[in-house]
């Protein structure tokens, strides 16, 4: 029993040490394995904690990335319009139009990280920001414009904000160097940076054309001729206190325009929708009955026809004419006898419609019809007028020959008038050099121009003319008055003189007109070395006065005062 004790104490022992030792064996490999989970476990977290950093950060970036497609999303769709244009220059190549890059002020909401300081910044630096309308848009984080088409001193008070939620948008802009100075001839372009009036449109394509980016269009106009004509102009606009005014000079051998003036005239750089009608082209698209003007064809077809000589005296001319229900006479009382010349240079209605009698409808039609005189010119503008239809019936005739009853462009009158003083060769009216050589058709011959161009200087240098105060010294000037009732507006003058100059071979006409001038009573005129106060409300004492005006300060631009002009033999034989 002792023996089989002990053994199983032994054997107890022997357990106890077993599970000891098989337990601290074991519990050696737990505490190895626990570590090495440990260690695996601060691999495994590390890992993952660099992953997700990586993460994040790509979210970041993508994040940003889809914020700047959306800014340039946006820049792109409200920049269609990066068109680019060529400049327009002058003849002699003095800038009028160009493209520049302008900006926008945009805003990025999600760029901004403090709206409300934002906000007061805008606030304190841009008061006349509609900020209401501003803040609504800010808050819900979509793009917007903060100010369109902003200028330098107004893109560096935004830059000064410090916000790089601020984006300038860049675009292409057109600028006119010259203002008011072009207006009515250059046109404008949209928002688009498309041509819509004037050169702009009718040369849009041209313009736009890539091959030819780099080379300006060049017009006929002279910058410094325009600006002087231009101040002219205005000043007389004043002194006569009228409601518009134009002006036109035109090469009579090119039909190259020089200048063309329309008053009143317009900012093109504002860019705004002209819808006046007194911002109306009065030159180009402006219709009128021009008067007496139109007295000066009457007299070429006559000539043309051999049916008068210029000293063919027209008998018993009474005062008055009736024709159907029309009674036609003079302002003034003429002599009863008057020479052809001597009825243009007095200007005499009733002379001149005894003079188209003997013309005839037929010969008068056709010179209507070869002269392009009731057609629309095709200068290189879409502002063009077109003259009122009418029919040829009783008393048309007579009517037409002195200027009423018919209407035309400015235009159009000063172009028929360069064909008769050139030799008699139809021209076009331009504001582009051509460097065609065609052959001209010819409206009279060379014989009567030089007839019409003697008589139209007696009507400045005699003192029965109607121009005398275009008579300046040196320039040799010829033309004829027209005054008549503005058909618009029944109650109002139109006054109108087409001068030539220089008169034995013509190189330029000029034509000057006003609206509804009245008597400038405080105007003293210097003629002859007399001193004349103005007391008449006709052509020859505001279109007349003007147009000299223009051409004493014009003159010597145009070369016209030189050698060949100032030779004694010359004026000895012109005077």
């Amino acid at each position: 029993m002792k023996k089989r004790i002990k053994k199983n104490k032994n054997f107890n022992i022997n357990q106890k040490s077993f599970y000891f030792e098989d337990y601290l064996e074991t519990n050696k490999k737990k505490i190895f394995s626990q570590k090495n989970n440990f260690s695996h476990d601060r691999i495994y977290l590390l890992f993952f904690l660099f992953i997700s950093l990586i993460l994040i950060f790509s979210i970041r970036i993508v994040h940003v990335s889809m914020s700047k497609i959306e800014i340039y999303d946006n820049f792109n769709s409200l920049n269609k319009f990066s068109v680019l244009r060529r400049d327009i220059v002058d003849r002699n190549g003095v800038l009028i139009s160009r493209n520049v890059t302008s900006f926008h002020a945009a805003v990025n909401p999600k760029l901004i990280k403090n709206k409300d300081n934002f906000l007061i910044k805008l606030r304190l630096n841009f008061p006349e920001l509609p900020i209401k309308k501003i803040k609504k848009r800010l808050y819900q984080d979509k793009y917007f414009y903060l100010k369109k088409r902003i200028n330098q001193i107004d893109k560096e008070k935004f830059w000064s904000l410090g916000e790089k939620g601020i984006i300038f948008e860049p675009f292409q802009s057109r600028i006119y160097t010259h203002a008011n100075l072009f207006s009515h001839i250059v046109g404008q372009v949209d928002f688009d940076n498309y041509g819509i009036s004037g050169i702009e449109k009718f040369f849009d394509k041209d313009l736009k054309e890539n091959e030819k980016i780099n080379q300006p269009l060049k017009l006929t106009l002279d910058t410094n001729i325009q600006h002087l004509i231009s101040k002219e102009l205005n000043k007389a606009l004043i002194t006569f206190n009228a409601t518009g005014g134009g002006a036109l000079l035109m090469n009579v051998n090119t039909g190259e325009i020089l200048s063309l003036v329309s008053l009143p005239d317009f900012d093109i750089n504002e860019r705004a929708a002209i819808t006046d009608k007194k911002y109306i082209n009065r030159i180009t698209k402006g219709v009128y009955e021009l008067g007496s003007i139109f007295k000066t064809f009457t007299v070429a077809i006559a000539l043309e026809n051999k049916i008068v000589k210029p000293d063919t005296i027209i008998k018993n001319i009474p005062r008055t004419i009736k024709c159907s229900n029309h009674e036609i006479s003079d302002v003034k009382k003429f002599p009863e006898n008057l020479s052809v010349e001597d009825i243009l240079i007095r200007s005499s209605n009733v002379g001149t419609l005894l003079i188209a009698r003997k013309i005839g409808e037929e010969k008068y039609k056709k010179f209507i019809n070869n002269s392009n005189l009731l057609k629309n010119s095709k200068i290189q503008l879409e502002e063009v007028g077109t003259p009122l239809k009418f029919n040829w019936d009783k008393c048309k005739l007579e009517t037409v020959s002195y200027g009423h009853g018919i209407t035309t462009t400015p235009l159009q009158a000063a172009t028929v008038y360069a064909s008769l003083v050139n030799g008699g060769k139809i021209i076009e009216p331009s504001l582009i050099k051509k460097n065609d050589k065609k052959k001209y058709e010819t409206l009279i011959s060379n014989e009567t121009s030089k007839i019409i161009n003697r008589i139209l200087r007696k009507v400045v240098t005699q003192e029965e003319g109607t121009a005398k105060l275009a008579n300046i010294e040196g320039y040799y000037v010829g033309g004829k008055t027209g005054t008549s009732q503005n058909y618009n507006f029944k109650d109002e003058n139109l006054n109108t003189f087409i001068s030539i100059f220089p008169f034995q071979k013509p190189k330029y006409v000029l034509l000057i007109m006003f609206e509804n001038p009245q008597v400038a009573k405080n105007l003293i005129y210097d003629y002859k070395g007399a001193k004349i106060k103005a007391f008449r409300n006709e052509a020859g004492w505001n279109s007349v006065y003007v147009a000299g005006k223009i051409i004493e300060k014009i003159g010597p631009i145009l070369a016209i005062k030189n050698k060949d002009f100032n030779d004694q033999y010359v004026a000895e034989k012109i005077n």
